[in-house]
């Protein structure tokens, strides 16, 4: 039998996805899965409905042309909808955690406002054990919070097989707490965590049908991730609907379980510990690579902190001072100006730029009076195939002034000179005077 699917204000390219806006034509519970993004939904009452004094919006049924009781209507419909189609269709409703947004109230005559925000159209459910109970949506919190250190728990589900397909590409902006602080995992599944433990994925089971949360996927095309979620739809109504271990199972051993559970515990200590190692190496990676920004990276917020790593690594003191570095040596001061572009070459802004730095300290009497231009001009190119970096006139005008013209290979050789075996005092000065010492560009004969 084919699956029906619905996506909800979600962009999602595939041939067996029907496609509808939350205020549209189509029935939750005609379909077998729905996605949905519920972020949408609140645009149709802050495009309508001015703040109030408070900052609230407000909308009183009796004089807006029936506009508050239409909205209430609907979210009565997509709630029954809803239901039906996880308690009585058994099937699956896939929602992209959002923040709750900003909600309206709908004043009553007499009686109490009514609030809806983005979530008024989920369906509650109450679950119950000994000790503990989850009441769904009635005590959820969905905080908003933004971040991309993304932790799955290893489930098994078909769901965080989707998060997994895409890591590196999701990024949450709200995390699911519970306003009793019910541990969700006597109830519900965490499909996947924060650093720090806040939900951003969750299973929640209704009877036989479930509600999954997920956090959002950036950057990937629609028609690959709607594959992904037909395909996580299809598995997950093959598996056993969620049943909490109640506390005295572990009365009731099989034979060769205390062995098996031995073994579980000590790979699962082993997995950690073996985590924990790929974490450190990657970080120690990150670290003694991060000079390689020199070759290809741009900008106040990448090039040029690799700029000022690379002249930490040479011994130099290296302090920010707005759009430029100042340099501390033995061997004498600076002040760098650094530039990367797609262009061919480098223009005249950056050196004048550098030369009013310059002038500045020298007529203030205090700071370096040395200056060095940093250029990466073809950035995207090979750095050993790449033609003259730097305009014509920022030649002349270094040569001109005393300003040591650095191509950000040239630097990046300088790096990996110092950074071979072990680094002595006077081979580093050694390095840092023929920087600052040199007038106009900085040849390769100089660096060797």
């Amino acid at each position: 039998m084919e699956t029906r699917h619905l996506a909800i204000d979600w962009n999602l390219d595939h041939p067996a996805i029907h496609r509808d806006p939350f205020f549209g034509r189509f029935s939750f519970s005609a379909f077998d899965a729905v996605f949905i993004d519920p972020e949408p939904i609140s645009r149709h009452w802050t495009a309508e409905v001015a703040t109030g004094g408070d900052g609230i919006r407000r909308t009183d049924p009796e004089r807006d042309r029936g506009f508050g009781r239409t909205l209430k209507a609907w979210m009565q419909r997509r709630r029954a909808e809803a239901d039906d189609l996880l308690k009585r269709g058994g099937g699956i409703i896939v929602c992209r955690l959002r923040p709750r947004g900003e909600p309206l109230e709908i004043l009553s005559s007499g009686g109490v406002p009514e609030r809806v925000d983005r979530y008024s159209w989920l369906p509650s459910i109450t679950l119950v054990d000994r000790h503990h109970q989850l009441s769904f949506p009635t005590n959820g919190r969905f905080l908003p919070r933004r971040g991309e250190d993304i932790v799955l728990a290893g489930t098994g589900s078909p769901f965080e097989d989707y998060l997994r397909e895409f890591e590196g590409h999701i990024v949450y902006d709200a995390v699911y707490q519970d306003l009793l602080s019910t541990p969700i995992e006597r109830f519900a599944t965490g499909l996947a965590r924060n650093r720090v433990g806040d939900i951003v994925a969750l299973e929640i089971p209704f009877d036989e049908g479930r509600l999954i949360l997920v956090p959002v996927v950036q950057g990937i095309p629609p028609a690959r991730e709607a594959s992904s979620l037909v395909e996580a739809a299809r598995k997950e109504a093959f598996r056993p609907a969620f049943a909490p271990i109640p506390d005295w199972l572990p009365s009731y051993p099989l034979p060769g379980e205390d062995e098996l559970v031995d073994e579980l515990t000590g790979l699962t200590e082993r997995r950690d510990a073996l985590a924990l190692k790929v974490e450190e190496t990657a970080k120690k990676l990150e670290e003694k690579t991060r000079y390689k920004l020199l070759l290809y990276a741009k900008g106040r917020f990448s090039f040029l902190p690799a700029v000022a790593d690379s002249f930490r690594a040479l011994g130099f003191d290296v302090t920010e001072s707005g759009p430029e570095l100042v340099l501390q040596s033995p061997e004498g001061d600076a002040i760098v100006a650094a530039e990367a572009t797609e262009e061919t070459q480098v223009g005249l802004a950056p050196y004048r730029r550098l030369r009013e730095a310059v002038d500045r300290a020298i007529t203030d009497g205090e700071g370096p009076h040395k200056g060095i231009l940093v250029v990466s001009g073809s950035r995207g190119l090979d750095p050993k195939h790449r033609p003259t970096e730097y305009a014509p006139g920022v030649l002349r005008g270094c040569e001109a002034q005393g300003i040591c013209l650095l191509t950000s290979y040239r630097l990046f050789k300088l790096v990996q000179q110092a950074l071979k075996g072990p680094r002595s005092k006077k081979s580093l000065a050694d390095l840092r005077r023929l920087i600052l010492e040199c007038d106009g560009e900085l040849r390769d004969a100089e660096s060797r």
